[in-house]
């Protein structure tokens, strides 16, 4: 059965009984899941059944003076500019019923959506109404001028409303919430904050809610795939007690086996020699002080007590050591699993929250590759920061909200309800005293301005500072730097471990800066910095090439 589409005469379309998954229709955009047609000669250009018999010309009620055409949208973008579905207000990017004469334009899904229907955000049927008509929708308080209409309850929304569900769980609260539009069944106060992106809610209009904690949230945040439960819901409310301990790291989840346990004089055992996973030889408890090293798992300055390795660089905080296996986070719907290295071929990862290259631990989740590193994984939903007097609560958003600190701006951060101070992950997570190099006393995180001298300036870069931003000071020597020139460009990476490739028979270290700058073994240039390096073979690898 062959089909002439009016979009294109070019191609004749087949039909195909046959289903073809994975292939997105050329008229609605919309996966194709069943039978349907196809080009002949070049094999695609697949449409629905229904969408290749779309009729050439419609008369519709929202523009009954005209007839409104059928043409491919990117015929009409040759003629005109970018338009916008008069119904979904979306751009054009989809076959389009169109006046020339008005500049009007329907998408062909939106031209032939039903007059009537049933949501889950209403008990009663919603008709549309096909008139342009100006109104505030009753769900999102947000304007529109095609309404869906109940008239009985006076109750009017925007079709994109109208999909929202009744009920919906989000991985940063226990109990499901409930969609709720009357502001007379939540707790009364001053002003409602979204809990998961700290803005305010409008409680006049729909929101979604937990009763009892009082959990309020954004329609559009509750229903964010980043933010909504990717399990079923009943499934997750008979989830067993044991799989939730298992993943809270409370059993079968222990990442070491003892090997060694002494008795202190106050008869308290300590556990002075394991096995951990993320290494091959045994890891023996110490308090002698290690100068500018780091530990393998947070990439932070060791400090006693910890276990070292006797026969390698290798050091881990004891805190590092107890991490559970598995974790949840109210960054990701997927549980994370502790891995020792990176599962890419660098080795190295960015972390998602903090977005800072790392080669330490991470908490993965294979299906997304979603990595958080030790200090990210251990950051919930609530802060308390020396350089803020207020709780500071995650919020988690499509766009990007600029950090106070330092002036970045990220999708993830900590904002504060009273005040409109917002921190990120990378600087929530700065340490809080830091040494550099030969300087004789350490560094304190600084949250203010230290003097009134109008000049503020980094005595490392010598470069000026702005004094609204957190910075390092030595008060000792009265000796202010940025916390770049302190930490250093990769302070999530730690050098001089080893790592097997396939592209050599040892395994490479990898190096922060080779001063005589040999050959890289793939490129042929000059390795200056982020090295992989075999010394006896003189092997020297570029971190962009190793990914070639």
């Amino acid at each position: 059965m062959e089909n002439q589409h009016v979009c294109n005469n070019e191609h004749s379309l087949v039909f195909n009984e046959d289903e073809r998954r994975g292939i997105l229709c050329w008229a609605c955009r919309e996966p194709v899941l069943g039978p349907s047609y196809s080009c002949i000669k070049c094999n695609k250009f697949h449409h629905h059944k229904s969408c290749a018999k779309l009729p050439r010309e419609l008369q519709h009620p929202l523009h009954p003076k005209h007839s409104l055409i059928l043409f491919a949208e990117w015929k009409r973008v040759c003629d005109k500019e970018y338009s916008k579905c008069e119904v979904c207000k979306e751009f054009l990017e989809e076959y389009t019923y169109g006046c020339f004469h008005c500049n009007f334009n329907l998408h062909s899904k939106c031209a032939s959506l039903p007059l009537t229907i049933e949501t889950e955000v209403h008990d009663h049927l919603l008709t549309r109404m096909w008139k342009s008509i100006k109104f505030t929708c009753d769900l999102c308080g947000k304007e529109g001028n095609v309404p869906f209409l109940c008239a009985s309850c006076n109750f009017c929304i925007h079709p994109s409303c109208a999909s929202y569900v009744r009920n919906v769980k989000v991985i940063r609260h226990d109990h499901i919430l409930h969609l709720t539009i009357s502001s007379l069944e939540v707790s009364q106060s001053v002003s409602r904050f979204c809990r998961l992106c700290v803005q305010k809610v409008d409680t006049d209009y729909g929101f979604y809610y937990c009763s009892s904690c009082d959990f309020v949230a954004h329609l559009d945040c509750a229903t964010d795939k980043e933010n909504r439960e990717d399990i079923n819901l009943l499934k997750l409310m008979d989830e067993s007690k044991n799989d939730d301990l298992e993943l809270d790291g409370s059993i079968n989840s222990k990442t070491y086996i003892v090997k060694k346990i002494n008795v202190g004089e106050d008869g308290i055992e300590i556990v002075t020699e394991v096995k951990h996973f993320s290494h091959e030889h045994d890891l023996k408890l110490t308090n002698e002080v290690e100068n500018n090293k780091k530990c393998n798992g947070c990439l932070r300055v060791i400090l006693p007590p910890f276990y070292s390795c006797t026969k390698c660089n290798f050091f881990l905080h004891k805190s590092c050591i107890e991490l559970p296996r598995k974790k949840r986070h109210p960054l990701h719907r997927h549980p994370l699993n502790l891995l020792p290295k990176a599962p890419y071929r660098s080795k190295l990862f960015r972390c998602d929250a903090c977005c800072q290259d790392c080669n330490g631990f991470t908490y993965h989740c294979e299906e997304c590759n979603f990595d958080l590193d030790v200090q990210c994984s251990l950051m919930l939903d609530v802060l308390i920061h020396k350089g803020h007097e207020h709780y500071l609560h995650l919020s988690n958003t499509r766009y990007e909200q600029k950090c106070s600190s330092c002036d970045f701006e990220s999708f993830q951060v900590y904002r504060c309800i009273t005040c409109e101070f917002a921190l990120d992950f990378k600087c929530a997570t700065l340490p809080l005293t830091a040494r550099y190099r030969q300087h004789e006393h350490p560094f304190t995180l600084n949250y203010a301005v230290e003097d009134d001298s109008g000049e503020y300036y980094c005595d490392i870069c010598e470069e000026e500072r702005d004094p609204k931003l957190w910075f390092y000071y030595c008060a000792d020597c009265s000796y202010p730097a940025h916390p770049k020139c302190i930490l250093g460009n990769y302070p999530n990476f730690k050098f001089e471990s080893s790592y097997s490739f396939y592209c050599h028979p040892h395994p490479l270290t990898f190096i922060e800066k080779i001063r005589d700058h040999p050959t890289c073994h793939k490129c042929g240039h000059p390795c200056e910095e982020l090295t992989y390096q075999c010394a006896p073979c003189n092997f020297n690898l570029h971190r962009p090439c190793l990914l070639k």
